[in-house]
């Protein structure tokens, strides 16, 4: 079984079809079907099923698909450690939650770069556990999620905590009146949905209008027009709040605040430039 098999493999898998696997990795369809062809007939057992909407993992695609994982990463990691120098270079894969992104990261990811510009920073956004799947699946080297982190294979570090509100349209009187509107959340996986709905269920108010936005920007923007209401970290709408665009409304312990935690894998190899990345979240954190 070779690395290279597993890398194709492991690309099929993330995209559900050959014709994609092969786009993003530059190879011919045939190449690719070849080898996954090679890798179930080694293995003597079926790695996908196949179907009108692409492929999907047999359960014993699944099993290799987590073995492939650990090995493609340990190979990569493999690569950074001995390539890897005193001085920050090279890439620098960061995850976050949109709401972070949005406000908390601009002046951190800004001063990271002035003091290390060798190292090429990216930045992907999403909800919380499609993070922690990435860090997990080696594809990001950390990531700041909204909630506390116990998973046995990660590493947590407090970055921010946050105040958490209800954000509504301006002419929203109360609170009460609020909790009337349709409520605007991000797809499931976020933790400001699941903090939500927890709070909710603790008054006693089941099954409200939900509408999924996939976007920050859209979330404000229908809260602002009337359309519903959302849960939120204060700091984000500061602004359109003191503009007049939004009003807010407190929500009681133990739902008021949120950590909001940067993750690592524990086994993973802590390049120079994560280290450095690391060392500046608590000046990050009191800016």
């Amino acid at each position: 079984m070779e690395s290279s098999d597993l890398r194709v493999f492991q690309m099929v898998a993330r995209e559900g079809s050959v014709t994609k696997a092969a786009g993003r990795l530059g190879y011919v369809q045939s190449n690719i079907t070849a080898r996954i062809q090679q890798l179930e007939s080694e293995l003597q057992t079926v790695l996908f099923s196949r179907h009108n909407r692409g492929m999907s993992l047999t359960s014993s695609g699944k099993t290799l698909l987590t073995y492939a994982d650990k090995i493609v990463g340990l190979l990569d990691e493999a690569v950074l450690a001995l390539s890897s120098t005193g001085e920050p270079s090279g890439p620098l894969l960061i995850g976050s939650t949109q709401t972070a992104a949005a406000v908390r990261l601009p002046k951190l990811l800004a001063s990271y770069y002035e003091q290390h510009s060798n190292v090429q920073l990216s930045l992907t956004t999403g909800h919380t556990q499609f993070l922690i799947e990435k860090v997990l699946h080696y594809e990001l080297d950390g990531a700041f999620i909204g909630c506390s982190c116990t998973h046995p294979d990660l590493l947590s570090t407090q970055a921010y905590e946050e105040e958490l509100v209800i954000t509504a349209g301006p002419g929203v009187a109360t609170l009460s009146e609020a909790l009337t509107k349709p409520i605007l959340v991000f797809n499931t996986g976020c933790s400001y949905r699941d903090v939500l709905d927890q709070w909710l269920q603790s008054i006693g108010k089941i099954q409200p209008i939900l509408m999924e936005f996939g976007m920050l920007e859209a979330i404000i923007g229908g809260i602002s027009a009337g359309l519903g209401i959302s849960l939120m970290p204060k700091a984000v709408i500061q602004k359109h709040e003191r503009e007049g665009l939004l009003r807010t409304f407190a929500i009681p312990e133990p739902y008021r605040f949120i950590k909001t935690e940067f993750i690592t894998r524990k086994d993973a190899f802590i390049s120079s430039s994560l280290s450095a990345f690391v060392g500046m979240l608590p000046e990050a954190a009191q800016a």
